[in-house]
């Protein structure tokens, strides 16, 4: 081999090793999460300032526009409630390694299967037999619409990633049928309409927020059971890691992943019922309003951890929230006030990126140069 083609052979270390930490003590992990909040706190507040805002007064006011009142507290927590419903929806899934991108189009399902005999079924039975059946119909459309990609995943092998996220248009073009179609409400004017829910089909209130957030709370804590402490969430977590390991320890792996996605669906099915009984009173093509999309930032902060979830999707409601406040009051434009969350959200993302791994640099090393053969 002459000089020349030795020169073109030396490798040259790369610009940046990523390197996966282990066995990161939590006060690092928790000191790093502050560093990365504290600087979006601070490049938010660089951009309210070049609007033209005192950046404390702005954050003062999200604040107390979120969790400042009463008021202003139960209008997050509906925010929350299927936030953190699509959120442990995909959860499941996500631990058997099932990317279900379809979350949205289960909650519209659910709550056109909820909505049918919120409209054609309220002069019929009583109200707790109505709301059961709202419930249960949910549940089952929800974990149908689920088992379409999940059959055609164990059977043929399909990428479950675009199958479940061209669902959601398809849900989303039903809704869009029905509301310029057959439910189209026919006293609405102009832009149509879906009829309001009659009260016998709402979820009643709790505190002044519907009943939902109990139902929401209580799957948290039984999804974290289940996925922790029960058989079948050891066979997901083993389908996760590996297909070919569960084939040898005997698991239908098949079996497992159509019903963690029949567990799944139904769960979202449920906050579609949820969304159009306790918050909207009606369907429309705006029900899911992309919480769907959303959940998966809340699982992947979470960790797949349900009681972690509660915490962030409150967190995210309080951003939404907030940014809502502030438009009004300053009258931020709400693309500046979206860019704002999203700058919080950027760097919460990236401050997890920073927990799990290390950066090394090489050519900050005085190392000899490698000579490939």
């Amino acid at each position: 081999m002459n000089v020349s083609n030795k020169r073109k052979n030396i490798a040259k270390p790369p610009l940046v090793q990523i390197k996966k930490r282990t066995n990161i003590p939590s006060w690092k992990a928790w000191l790093i999460r502050s560093m990365w909040f504290l600087s979006a706190l601070f490049t938010g507040g660089c951009m309210i300032s070049a609007l033209g805002y005192k950046p404390i007064t702005v954050f003062f006011e999200m604040a107390k526009g979120s969790i400042g009142t009463a008021t202003a507290f139960r209008e997050t927590v509906k925010i929350a409630i299927p936030l953190l419903g699509a959120a442990i929806a995909i959860a499941p899934a996500f631990r058997m390694r099932f990317w279900n991108i379809g979350a949205e189009g289960q909650i519209k399902i659910g709550a056109i299967a909820a909505s049918y005999f919120a409209l054609y079924w309220q002069t019929v039975l009583p109200r707790p037999l109505l709301l059961a059946l709202m419930i249960i119909s949910a549940m089952i459309a929800g974990g149908v619409w689920a088992l379409i990609p999940a059959i055609f995943k164990s059977k043929w092998g399909t990428n479950e990633t675009l199958f479940t996220l061209m669902l959601n248009y398809v849900a989303q073009g039903i809704v869009k049928y029905l509301q310029h179609g057959p439910w189209k409400n026919p006293s609405s004017t102009g832009f149509p309409r879906i009829a309001m829910f009659h009260p016998d089909a709402r979820l009643p209130r709790v505190f002044g927020v519907h009943f939902g957030w109990i139902i929401i709370l209580a799957i948290a804590i039984v999804m974290q059971i289940y996925l922790k402490y029960t058989k079948h969430g050891y066979e997901i977590a083993v389908v996760g890691e590996s297909e070919r390991t569960a084939k040898y320890a005997s698991m239908n792996v098949s079996h497992i992943i159509i019903r963690t996605m029949l567990i799944s669906g139904a769960i979202a099915g449920l906050v579609g019922c949820i969304q159009v009984s306790g918050a909207d009173f009606t369907l429309s093509d705006n029900t899911a309003s992309g919480v769907g999309f959303t959940a998966i930032t809340v699982a992947w902060l979470a960790k797949l951890n349900t009681h972690s979830m509660i915490i962030i999707s409150t967190f995210l409601a309080c951003l939404t929230k907030g940014s809502n406040t502030i438009q009004t009051i300053f009258k931020i434009p709400a693309s500046a006030a979206g860019l704002l969350t999203g700058i919080i959200l950027f760097f919460a993302l990236g401050s997890e990126f920073f927990i799990e791994y290390d950066l090394a640099f090489p050519f900050a090393k005085k190392s000899k140069s490698i000579i490939v053969e």
